[in-house]
């Protein structure tokens, strides 16, 4: 009976959301010509399958303890977090819908939920959107086959670098503060990955509900780390690949998880090294963790690119223009600012940008101070969860660090009320264009 229940959720998310890249590749290999119609995706089905999954294996294991058929409905067409995650697991959820007192209005709930809300508002809206901007042109360009610059192709990939943050964290932090005016607390999906030192580390943090189902329902019952090193990196590939093509039907999903399956592998031999040569890989200086941040954003910038491109020829258009292959032209606008190191500039083969002075990115000062200023955010400012921790806004899955600065944290004072306000006002005012979530597609 497990079998059968695991299989049929298996088959239709396989038939919704893999049936024509299966037959495109068949025909690509066959040379036939089988065709589909256009099959629409039901909402949801990527997340409402896996926690179907994990209640069928969960009672199977007799984990389960609640099996009203309403609050199993309930548990998985709950609608906060349906579209887009945190994927929700039966033991967090179905004991809160058994509380009476979900069912009557809080004005606790209602403060903290609305804040949270907005707050994941404001960074889809005025943060996503603003930085949109900048990686979609660059992505087209690519997938055109223009020839990129240096600067232009990474900022394009640091802008979708943050694009795709602050739109997952911000419905996530939605998710989280719609179901919190209910008085449902729903898992914490998000814990500030781009400040983690290594792989490990930024798996623990980005799309947290999604690498906990994949390590106890999969990685795990492939055996884990049980049965030797070789083992557990065949593993960790297979986890990843599955993890990636679990993102979306194409080949570019795949590599993706490829390379953060490789970059998983690296990260335990460079762990176990240390081991084996007496380090402790707890400890490292400020110097050692800085780097180590700045290793691990620049591996996970360069994934990106794959997830993001539409084809292998755009991904590796913008690439090779990261690496410099098409040179390092410099910005118009830099060249009356350059003075007297041009001569050593053009010596050391950089090139002025005079043949094309209508470059994608940056166009003025103004693009990078942005860009750097929200690599800033994501390094060194508070989260939400850090910032409405004296209200336990979500279930912390993640034992991360605590934010020091207590006096800041959010209160249901006049003030703070003030500053929800602006911010809810500043978020609604930038709904003036078409905004589409990113990461529902996935």
């Amino acid at each position: 009976m497990l079998a059968f229940g695991v299989f049929v959720n298996l088959f239709l998310l396989g038939y919704f959301k893999y049936a024509n890249f299966f037959v495109d590749n068949f025909n690509s290999l066959t040379s036939s010509t089988y065709h589909l119609q256009t099959i629409i995706l039901p909402l949801a089905i990527s997340f409402f399958t896996f926690q179907q999954i994990t209640y069928l294996v969960d009672a199977y294991k007799g984990e389960t303890r609640e099996y009203n058929f309403l609050h199993y409905c309930l548990f998985v067409t709950f609608f906060p977090q349906l579209i887009a995650g945190p994927i929700v697991h039966h033991r967090e959820m179905l004991p809160q819908f058994a509380k009476d007192v979900i069912y009557k209005l809080n004005h606790e709930h209602l403060a903290v939920g609305i804040t949270i809300f907005f707050l994941g508002l404001f960074k889809k809206v005025v943060l996503a959107d603003s930085v949109a901007i900048y990686a979609t042109p660059v992505f087209e360009a690519a997938e055109q086959g223009l020839r990129l610059g240096f600067f232009e192709a990474w900022g394009g990939a640091l802008a979708y670098t943050f694009q795709l943050y602050f739109d997952f964290s911000g419905y996530s932090d939605m998710a989280i503060g719609i179901a919190r005016m209910f008085g449902i607390r729903l898992p914490l999906n998000f814990h500030s990955p781009y400040k983690a030192v290594n792989i490990i580390e930024f798996w623990r943090r980005w799309h947290i509900t999604l690498s906990r189902f994949l390590r106890d329902y999969l990685y795990i019952p492939l055996g884990g780390n049980r049965k030797g090193t070789i083992r557990r990196y065949i593993n960790l590939m297979i986890t990843m690949l599955l993890g990636g093509l679990w993102h979306g039907a194409g080949w570019t999903f795949v590599v993706w998880g490829a390379l953060h399956g490789v970059y998983l592998m690296i990260n335990h031999a460079w762990q176990a090294l240390r081991i084996a040569l007496g380090q402790d890989i707890t400890r490292s200086s400020w110097w050692g963790r800085g780097l180590s941040q700045l290793i691990t954003f620049t591996a996970v910038v360069i994934a990106w690119v794959f997830f993001r491109a539409e084809s292998f020829s755009g991904a590796i258009n913008v690439l090779q223009a990261m690496a410099g292959m098409n040179g390092i032209p410099l910005p118009w606008f830099l060249i009356g600012n350059l003075g007297q190191f041009e001569p050593w500039l053009l010596e050391h083969g950089f090139e002025i940008d005079m043949v094309f002075p209508n470059r994608l990115f940056p166009k003025n000062f103004n693009d990078v101070y942005w860009l750097f200023f929200i690599l800033l955010l994501t390094w060194y400012a508070p989260n939400t969860q850090q910032f409405m921790s004296r209200y336990q806004p979500a279930f912390d899955i993640y034992r991360g660090e605590a934010w020091q600065y207590s006096g800041l944290q959010w209160q249901p004072t006049r003030a703070w009320a003030a500053s929800s306000a602006m911010i809810a006002a500043l978020s609604i005012l930038s709904l003036t264009r078409v905004s589409e979530f990113l990461y529902f597609q996935f």
